[in-house]
Protein backbone atom coordinates (compact mmCIF):
# COMPACT_ATOMS: atom_id res chain seq x y z
CA UNK A 1 0.00 0.00 0.00
CA UNK A 2 1.64 3.72 -0.75
CA UNK A 3 0.93 4.83 2.49
CA UNK A 4 2.56 8.20 1.37
CA UNK A 5 -0.70 9.31 -0.41
CA UNK A 6 -1.57 9.23 2.90
CA UNK A 7 0.68 11.38 4.82
CA UNK A 8 -0.54 15.38 5.30
CA UNK A 9 1.38 17.55 3.48
CA UNK A 10 2.40 19.37 6.74
CA UNK A 11 3.42 17.17 10.56
CA UNK A 12 1.06 17.26 12.83
CA UNK A 13 3.37 19.30 15.24
CA UNK A 14 4.25 22.01 11.88
CA UNK A 15 2.31 25.34 12.22
CA UNK A 16 2.38 27.29 9.28
CA UNK A 17 2.99 31.42 10.22
CA UNK A 18 0.09 33.56 8.78
CA UNK A 19 1.07 37.37 7.61
CA UNK A 20 -0.10 39.55 11.19
CA UNK A 21 -2.55 41.39 10.56
CA UNK A 22 -4.31 39.31 7.72
CA UNK A 23 -7.13 38.93 9.94
CA UNK A 24 -9.10 41.48 12.32
CA UNK A 25 -11.25 40.23 15.36
CA UNK A 26 -14.66 42.11 15.90
CA UNK A 27 -14.08 43.48 19.47
CA UNK A 28 -17.93 43.67 19.91
CA UNK A 29 -19.42 40.54 18.50
CA UNK A 30 -16.43 38.77 18.04
CA UNK A 31 -16.92 37.93 14.19
CA UNK A 32 -13.29 37.60 12.36
CA UNK A 33 -12.68 39.67 8.99
CA UNK A 34 -10.36 39.68 6.39
CA UNK A 35 -8.54 43.23 7.16
CA UNK A 36 -8.61 44.39 3.42
CA UNK A 37 -12.62 43.99 3.38
CA UNK A 38 -12.74 45.92 6.83
CA UNK A 39 -10.87 48.50 5.06
CA UNK A 40 -12.80 48.45 2.11
CA UNK A 41 -15.97 48.97 4.63
CA UNK A 42 -14.22 52.10 6.12
CA UNK A 43 -13.60 49.62 9.12
CA UNK A 44 -16.90 49.03 9.93
CA UNK A 45 -17.57 45.59 11.47
CA UNK A 46 -19.71 44.03 8.66
CA UNK A 47 -21.35 41.70 11.12
CA UNK A 48 -22.85 44.19 13.89
CA UNK A 49 -21.63 47.76 12.55
CA UNK A 50 -19.11 48.14 15.27
CA UNK A 51 -16.50 51.29 13.90
CA UNK A 52 -13.09 50.08 14.86
CA UNK A 53 -10.60 53.50 15.55
CA UNK A 54 -9.10 55.80 12.79
CA UNK A 55 -5.51 56.78 12.73
CA UNK A 56 -6.16 60.78 12.23
CA UNK A 57 -4.16 59.74 8.46
CA UNK A 58 -7.40 57.53 7.60
CA UNK A 59 -9.86 60.01 9.42
CA UNK A 60 -8.99 62.63 7.49
CA UNK A 61 -8.68 60.31 3.93
CA UNK A 62 -11.43 58.76 4.27
CA UNK A 63 -13.90 62.51 4.67
CA UNK A 64 -11.84 65.46 2.52
CA UNK A 65 -12.38 64.74 -1.20
CA UNK A 66 -9.26 63.06 -2.69
CA UNK A 67 -5.50 65.32 -2.54
CA UNK A 68 -7.35 68.35 -1.08
CA UNK A 69 -5.53 67.90 2.21
CA UNK A 70 -2.58 70.83 2.93
CA UNK A 71 -1.25 70.06 6.25
CA UNK A 72 -0.39 72.88 8.44
CA UNK A 73 2.29 72.99 11.33
CA UNK A 74 3.33 70.06 10.39
CA UNK A 75 7.13 70.25 12.25
CA UNK A 76 5.59 70.81 15.77
CA UNK A 77 6.46 68.04 18.02
CA UNK A 78 6.42 68.47 21.97
CA UNK A 79 9.50 68.23 24.13
CA UNK A 80 9.52 67.55 28.31
CA UNK A 81 9.26 70.94 29.84
CA UNK A 82 8.58 69.31 33.33
CA UNK A 83 11.47 66.57 32.72
CA UNK A 84 8.59 63.72 33.53
CA UNK A 85 10.04 60.35 34.27
CA UNK A 86 9.87 58.52 31.05
CA UNK A 87 7.92 61.12 28.91
CA UNK A 88 10.59 61.68 26.36
CA UNK A 89 11.04 57.75 25.92
CA UNK A 90 6.83 57.56 25.32
CA UNK A 91 6.78 60.34 23.11
CA UNK A 92 9.91 59.02 20.90
CA UNK A 93 7.93 55.62 20.70
CA UNK A 94 4.55 56.97 19.58
CA UNK A 95 6.55 58.66 16.99
CA UNK A 96 8.10 56.16 15.64
CA UNK A 97 5.08 53.79 16.06
CA UNK A 98 2.21 56.47 14.09
CA UNK A 99 5.31 57.66 12.14
CA UNK A 100 3.75 61.67 13.02
CA UNK A 101 4.95 64.02 15.44
CA UNK A 102 2.27 64.57 17.38
CA UNK A 103 -1.15 63.31 18.00
CA UNK A 104 -2.60 66.36 16.11
CA UNK A 105 -3.10 65.98 12.07
CA UNK A 106 -4.34 69.45 11.17
CA UNK A 107 -4.74 72.09 8.07
CA UNK A 108 -6.90 72.56 5.07
CA UNK A 109 -9.08 70.79 2.67
CA UNK A 110 -12.37 70.18 0.73
CA UNK A 111 -15.41 68.50 1.51
CA UNK A 112 -17.80 68.08 -1.29
CA UNK A 113 -16.15 70.72 -2.83
CA UNK A 114 -16.66 73.10 0.27
CA UNK A 115 -13.15 74.48 2.09
CA UNK A 116 -12.74 74.01 5.50
CA UNK A 117 -9.79 73.65 7.77
CA UNK A 118 -9.54 70.79 9.43
CA UNK A 119 -8.17 69.00 12.52
CA UNK A 120 -8.23 65.24 13.96
CA UNK A 121 -6.89 63.76 16.74
CA UNK A 122 -5.19 60.21 16.68
CA UNK A 123 -6.20 58.00 19.69
CA UNK A 124 -2.98 56.07 18.34
CA UNK A 125 -0.60 58.76 19.63
CA UNK A 126 -0.47 58.51 23.30
CA UNK A 127 -4.27 57.99 23.18
CA UNK A 128 -5.04 61.54 21.80
CA UNK A 129 -3.63 63.04 24.58
CA UNK A 130 -3.64 66.93 24.63
CA UNK A 131 -0.74 68.29 25.44
CA UNK A 132 0.68 71.78 24.61
CA UNK A 133 1.38 71.25 21.22
CA UNK A 134 -1.65 69.58 20.11
CA UNK A 135 -3.99 72.48 21.39
CA UNK A 136 -1.53 75.22 20.32
CA UNK A 137 -2.36 73.35 16.66
CA UNK A 138 -5.72 73.12 17.56
CA UNK A 139 -5.97 76.49 18.54
CA UNK A 140 -3.59 77.95 15.58
CA UNK A 141 -6.14 76.16 12.87
CA UNK A 142 -9.49 77.83 14.47
CA UNK A 143 -7.42 81.04 14.10
CA UNK A 144 -6.65 80.06 10.39
CA UNK A 145 -10.14 79.20 9.47
CA UNK A 146 -10.73 82.75 10.76
CA UNK A 147 -8.05 84.25 8.75
CA UNK A 148 -9.46 82.70 5.70
CA UNK A 149 -13.20 83.01 6.06
CA UNK A 150 -13.70 79.00 6.39
CA UNK A 151 -15.32 77.08 8.43
CA UNK A 152 -13.62 74.52 11.36
CA UNK A 153 -14.25 70.89 11.31
CA UNK A 154 -12.67 68.74 13.85
CA UNK A 155 -12.34 65.17 14.77
CA UNK A 156 -12.17 64.44 18.73
CA UNK A 157 -10.63 61.02 19.86
CA UNK A 158 -8.83 61.18 22.83
CA UNK A 159 -7.97 60.65 26.34
CA UNK A 160 -8.36 63.73 27.77
CA UNK A 161 -5.44 65.82 28.70
CA UNK A 162 -1.85 65.03 28.78
CA UNK A 163 -0.72 64.27 32.52
CA UNK A 164 3.25 64.35 31.82
CA UNK A 165 3.03 67.82 30.81
CA UNK A 166 0.46 69.20 33.80
CA UNK A 167 -0.22 72.49 34.07
CA UNK A 168 0.68 73.45 30.89
CA UNK A 169 -1.38 70.49 29.18
CA UNK A 170 -4.73 71.76 31.06
CA UNK A 171 -4.10 75.46 30.22
CA UNK A 172 -4.82 74.30 26.09
CA UNK A 173 -8.90 73.87 27.77
CA UNK A 174 -8.73 77.65 27.80
CA UNK A 175 -6.54 78.00 24.88
CA UNK A 176 -8.92 76.34 22.04
CA UNK A 177 -11.90 77.04 23.75
CA UNK A 178 -10.87 80.81 23.01
CA UNK A 179 -9.52 80.34 19.55
CA UNK A 180 -12.83 78.35 18.82
CA UNK A 181 -15.01 81.64 20.34
CA UNK A 182 -13.03 83.40 17.69
CA UNK A 183 -14.37 81.42 15.15
CA UNK A 184 -18.05 81.96 16.89
CA UNK A 185 -17.19 85.81 17.05
CA UNK A 186 -16.15 85.28 13.22
CA UNK A 187 -20.03 84.08 12.29
CA UNK A 188 -18.04 81.14 10.82
CA UNK A 189 -19.44 77.42 10.75
CA UNK A 190 -17.96 74.94 13.77
CA UNK A 191 -18.52 71.25 13.04
CA UNK A 192 -17.34 68.93 16.02
CA UNK A 193 -17.47 65.59 15.04
CA UNK A 194 -16.59 62.91 18.28
CA UNK A 195 -14.69 59.61 17.49
CA UNK A 196 -14.17 56.91 19.66
CA UNK A 197 -13.54 57.66 22.82
CA UNK A 198 -13.41 61.65 23.57
CA UNK A 199 -13.15 62.21 27.16
CA UNK A 200 -11.69 64.37 30.17
CA UNK A 201 -10.19 67.94 28.96
CA UNK A 202 -11.08 67.65 25.04
CA UNK A 203 -14.63 67.22 26.08
CA UNK A 204 -14.54 70.13 27.58
CA UNK A 205 -13.18 72.17 25.51
CA UNK A 206 -13.04 72.17 21.79
CA UNK A 207 -14.84 69.17 21.24
CA UNK A 208 -18.27 70.36 22.82
CA UNK A 209 -18.26 74.14 21.49
CA UNK A 210 -19.44 73.02 17.62
CA UNK A 211 -22.24 74.80 16.02
CA UNK A 212 -23.46 71.26 15.25
CA UNK A 213 -22.02 68.32 17.52
CA UNK A 214 -21.81 64.95 15.45
CA UNK A 215 -20.40 61.36 16.95
CA UNK A 216 -20.05 58.07 15.19
CA UNK A 217 -22.23 55.33 16.72
CA UNK A 218 -21.19 53.82 20.00
CA UNK A 219 -17.92 56.39 20.65
CA UNK A 220 -17.85 56.65 24.39
CA UNK A 221 -17.99 60.17 25.23
CA UNK A 222 -17.75 61.95 28.62
CA UNK A 223 -15.50 63.53 30.96
CA UNK A 224 -14.57 61.43 34.06
CA UNK A 225 -14.23 57.23 33.26
CA UNK A 226 -17.91 55.31 34.72
CA UNK A 227 -16.14 53.93 37.45
CA UNK A 228 -15.04 57.63 38.65
CA UNK A 229 -18.51 58.56 38.71
CA UNK A 230 -20.07 55.02 39.85
CA UNK A 231 -18.05 56.01 43.18
CA UNK A 232 -18.56 59.34 43.33
CA UNK A 233 -22.50 59.14 43.53
CA UNK A 234 -22.62 55.46 44.83
CA UNK A 235 -25.07 54.49 42.01
CA UNK A 236 -25.12 51.94 39.16
CA UNK A 237 -24.70 54.00 35.80
CA UNK A 238 -26.85 52.63 33.05
CA UNK A 239 -25.33 50.00 30.30
CA UNK A 240 -25.25 52.79 27.83
CA UNK A 241 -24.27 55.49 29.55
CA UNK A 242 -21.68 57.89 27.86
CA UNK A 243 -21.93 56.03 24.58
CA UNK A 244 -23.21 58.75 21.67
CA UNK A 245 -26.15 57.19 21.56
CA UNK A 246 -27.27 57.98 25.17
CA UNK A 247 -25.71 61.26 24.22
CA UNK A 248 -27.91 61.83 21.59
CA UNK A 249 -30.94 60.58 23.62
CA UNK A 250 -29.82 63.39 26.41
CA UNK A 251 -29.69 66.31 24.14
CA UNK A 252 -25.58 66.48 24.63
CA UNK A 253 -25.02 66.14 20.88
CA UNK A 254 -27.30 66.50 17.79
CA UNK A 255 -26.61 63.64 15.59
CA UNK A 256 -24.97 60.17 15.59
CA UNK A 257 -23.75 59.26 11.81
CA UNK A 258 -22.60 56.11 10.99
CA UNK A 259 -19.03 56.78 8.58
CA UNK A 260 -20.30 55.72 5.97
CA UNK A 261 -22.68 58.77 5.80
CA UNK A 262 -20.07 61.16 7.29
CA UNK A 263 -18.78 62.61 4.28
CA UNK A 264 -22.28 63.35 2.96
CA UNK A 265 -23.76 64.99 6.16
CA UNK A 266 -20.79 66.94 6.55
CA UNK A 267 -21.47 68.16 2.77
CA UNK A 268 -24.94 69.16 3.81
CA UNK A 269 -24.49 70.63 6.63
CA UNK A 270 -21.86 72.66 5.15
CA UNK A 271 -24.48 73.65 2.32
CA UNK A 272 -26.62 74.53 5.29
CA UNK A 273 -24.61 76.69 6.68
CA UNK A 274 -23.95 78.80 3.21
CA UNK A 275 -20.42 77.79 2.46
CA UNK A 276 -19.39 78.61 -0.61
CA UNK A 277 -18.34 75.59 -2.86
CA UNK A 278 -15.32 75.71 -4.68
CA UNK A 279 -16.46 72.81 -7.44
CA UNK A 280 -18.28 69.91 -8.32
CA UNK A 281 -16.59 66.57 -6.75
CA UNK A 282 -16.99 63.09 -7.97
CA UNK A 283 -18.42 60.55 -5.37
CA UNK A 284 -15.02 58.81 -3.69
CA UNK A 285 -15.66 55.13 -3.72
CA UNK A 286 -15.88 55.00 0.16
CA UNK A 287 -19.46 57.49 -0.11
CA UNK A 288 -21.90 54.54 -0.13
CA UNK A 289 -19.85 52.35 2.40
CA UNK A 290 -22.21 51.58 5.51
Amino acid sequence: MLHWLRRPKYASTERRDLPAGLWTKCPRCGAVTYTKDLERNLKVCPTCGFHHRLSAPERLAQVLDEGSFQETDAGLASGDPLRFDGYAAKLAEAQRATGRPEAALTGFGTIDGHRVAVGALDFFFMGGSMGSVVGEKIARLAERAVDARVPLVTFAASGGARMQEGALSLMQLAKTSAAVGRVHDARLPYLSVLCDPTTGGVTASFAFLGDVILAEPGALIGFAGRRVIEQTIRRKLPAQFQTAEFCLEHGLIDLVVPRGQLRETLGRLLRYFGAPRLQAVTPTPGDAAP
